[in-house]
Order: structure tokens, then C-alpha cells, then sequence
């Protein structure tokens, strides 16, 4: 566990406290966050918060793709709504998406130009610094080093940053984006482990002790 770095207060009445798992991506995620999805139990416990990259103004129907490859229930995700372990929550075109210290979700506008939209960086960042150990960062394929500096943040606080490796990455920029920086990645996994990893570190005692 990072030494220094006080931890976040405790949740809200109607949130949760618990494990929060970030899974970021951009071309070829669908099928790597579907494959992930689909690796998950219905009584998982842990929040999984999904983002892959989408213009502002496409008409998403990424709930429903994903939410037929999983038990767990999935929709986009909603301004102000909590954090609940078992639940999915997807980043909506056009937006944001930020985790606030009272582990809810907040979407901020992300108008018509770069960076990358919606962007993994600033969901990282937020969510490293609302639930510190508890945040799992999950990067899986896609072009461009969205998300290195988020891994790193998340990192910093002392959670978990997961990548898959070049061998099972459509596209393996971001995840080597995150690898490339020192000491930052705690698990370099093949797809396919991805999901078994998950449930030993949602499950292990505290999720701030790196591997």
C-alpha cells in the first residue's frame, strides 16, 4: 500500500463500500470488455464501471451488447448515481465519466474535440483519488495512451492496475502506454485471465498490497 496517502472517507449512506473495477478500452474493446463481462459472477462484489472510446454524437447501444454477455445487470450510466457491487455501469457517448469522493458517478460534458472521449484518463484519476486501494484499473485494447496517466494515478493511491498482454490485444497502445511506465502495471494477463484475476483480487484482504 502506498504510505502517505490518506484513504477516502467512508460511503455514503446509499452507496457501498467495496472493490470498484475500471475496465477502459478503445478499438477492438468490445470484444475484450465482453469477454471480461462474461467471466464475472451475478453475485460479484465488486462495482464494474466499463468505457470504451465513442464519438459524441453515436447512438450507443453498448448496454445491451455487453448485458448479453454477462449475468450481471448493465446500463449506462447515469449523473449522480451510486456505486453498487454487481451492478454495471457504462460510460455514455458524449460525456465524461468522473467517480466523486461519496463513490458516485458524475458525467461532465466532452464536447466535439480531443482528448479521447469519453476520456479513461479522467476516470482513472477520479477514481483512484474517491477509493484509493479499492480501485482496480483494467486496460484492454485500443489505439492511442489513454489511460496511462489514469493507471498511474490509481497506482499512486495504492489500487490495482490490470493489462492484458500484446498476444490477445486487437490493439495493444494503451495497454503498453500503461506498461511502458515503471512499476505502475501489477498484472500483465492474457484476456482469457483477466476475469479469474478479478475474483482473487476482489476477494483478497486488501487490494492495496501490490503483487
Amino acid at each position: 500500500m502506498v504510505s502517505g496517502i490518506d484513504r477516502p472517507g467512508p460511503a455514503s449512506a446509499d452507496t457501498a463500500g467495496g472493490p470498484v473495477v475500471a475496465i477502459v478500452s478503445s478499438a477492438g474493446g468490445l470484444v475484450a470488455s465482453g469477454a471480461v463481462l462474461a467471466g464475472l459472477p451475478a453475485d460479484l462484489r465488486a462495482a464494474v464501471i466499463v468505457l470504451q472510446h465513442m464519438a459524441p454524437d453515436y447512438k450507443s447501444v453498448l448496454p445491451e451488447i455487453l448485458g448479453r454477455r454477462t449475468p450481471l445487470p448493465v446500463a449506462a450510466a447515469r449523473d449522480g448515481q451510486p456505486l453498487l457491487p454487481g451492478r454495471v455501469a457504462v460510460a455514455p457517448p458524449g460525456s465524461h465519466l468522473l467517480v466523486t469522493a461519496g463513490r458516485r458517478l458524475a458525467l461532465s460534458p466532452s464536447g466535439q474535440y480531443p482528448p479521447s472521449r469519453p476520456s479513461a484518463d479522467l476516470l482513472l484519476v477520479s477514481l483512484g483519488l474517491a477509493v484509493g486501494p479499492d480501485a482496480i484499473a483494467v486496460v484492454l485494447s485500443g489505439k492511442g495512451n489513454d489511460g496511462a496517466t489514469g493507471a498511474a494515478a490509481v497506482h499512486r493511491f495504492g489500487g490495482t492496475v490490470i493489462a492484458t498482454d500484446a498476444a490477445t490485444s486487437i490493439h495493444f497502445d494503451m495497454p503498453a502506454a500503461c506498461i511502458d511506465q515503471d512499476e505502475i502495471v501489477d498484472h500483465v494477463v492474457p484476456l482469457d485471465r483477466v476475469a479469474p484475476l478479478l475474483l482473487g483480487l476482489v476477494h483478497r484482504p486488501c487490494l492495496g498490497a501490490h503483487a
